[in-house]
């Protein structure tokens, strides 16, 4: 069942707001309303709890930080015995030392996750943008992903798309947005299975609200030309059912057919869609149970107005 893009991510929102909460269930003044609206104790316990919200965040944020350090030096210390300088290893050493490399870098990816999470949840991600080549973005991601899909037995496939000209985009979190979206594809599809990365140019004809006055069916002026990037990761994995299309791009979500079976805190595909957001894009993703998994972001090719472009004067 193929996802609209223009409503991802639209009915929860909605939802919210006609119930007085924000996203995340709190109650709040909406956009349209003044505090004056409210009684002041809905209010003060509101400002309330964002303030220890915020406390808690920027709280956990520093912790996280703070275990990057002790954590780098352990793992340093476990390929410095991996690479046998200190003395030769027999095999049964070795498969311990692979072990605790391996879970030290699995360590190492949710610090990163969360520290990510985080600055995308208090609003001080900043937007790099710089004329570049997405192809040669796409590539390289693929490049170092490709020992680890073999490492799982599964085929990574990519080919270049000449239609795609050079334009402004945020390389470094463009390749985030793709990772994540690799790794769960890796994750969830079975060895011996198929992963496509693919890029393409796409008309993408965004749906305001309508406005009083205007005609509901009045047609649409046609785009002639793309004004965005399609960039999809297809898998041949168990697929999504339906009913969680929307859920599985939320913070800390699992699939409950996935709960105690994969790994990670759930935060790849939410960190995914708040970068895609940040851009200025949408995200989707399009499944059916046991037919794999085809997820979407759109990249537009101009940067909003109050973005910096590196080496560019507007």
């Amino acid at each position: 069942m193929a996802a609209n893009p223009d409503n991802a991510f639209v009915s929860r929102s909605v939802q919210a707001k006609a119930e007085g909460k924000s996203a995340s269930g709190a109650p709040h003044p909406s956009e349209s309303d003044s505090a004056s609206d409210y009684p002041a104790d809905v209010v003060q316990k509101y400002n309330q709890l964002l303030e220890r919200y915020r406390r808690t965040t920027n709280a956990l944020a520093s912790a996280a930080h703070d275990l990057k350090t002790p954590l780098a030096i352990l793992n340093g210390y476990v390929e410095l015995l991996q690479s046998e300088k200190l003395g030769p290893l027999n095999e049964r050493q070795r498969e311990v030392i692979g072990d605790m490399h391996s879970s030290g870098q699995r360590l190492h990816h949710f610090i990163q996750d969360f520290l990510s999470y985080t600055v995308l949840e208090t609003g001080e991600l900043r937007m790099q943008y710089e004329h570049g080549d997405i192809n040669a973005c796409l590539s390289e991601v693929c490049r170092l992903w490709s020992p680890r899909f073999q490492q799982k037995e599964l085929a990574l496939y990519f080919l270049a798309n000449e239609r795609l000209v050079p334009f402004p985009f945020d390389s470094a979190k463009t390749q985030r947005v793709i990772s994540n979206l690799l790794e769960n594809a890796s994750k969830f599809t079975p060895a011996g299975g198929t992963v496509w990365l693919h890029a393409e140019p796409y008309m993408w004809e965004r749906r305001g609200a309508s406005k009083p006055g205007v005609e509901r069916e009045r047609r649409r002026q046609p785009l002639s030309t793309p004004n965005a990037v399609k960039v999809s990761v297809a898998d041949t994995g168990p697929g999504i059912p339906p009913e969680y299309h929307v859920e599985v791009f939320d913070d800390f979500f699992r699939l409950p057919s996935s709960e105690g079976q994969s790994e990670g805190m759930g935060l790849g595909l939410a960190i995914a869609r708040r970068l895609v957001n940040a851009m200025g894009g949408k995200v989707w993703v399009e499944s059916e149970p046991g037919a794999g998994c085809k997820f979407s972001f759109l990249v537009p090719l101009k940067p909003s107005l109050n973005s910096t472009i590196k080496g560019k004067t507007k």
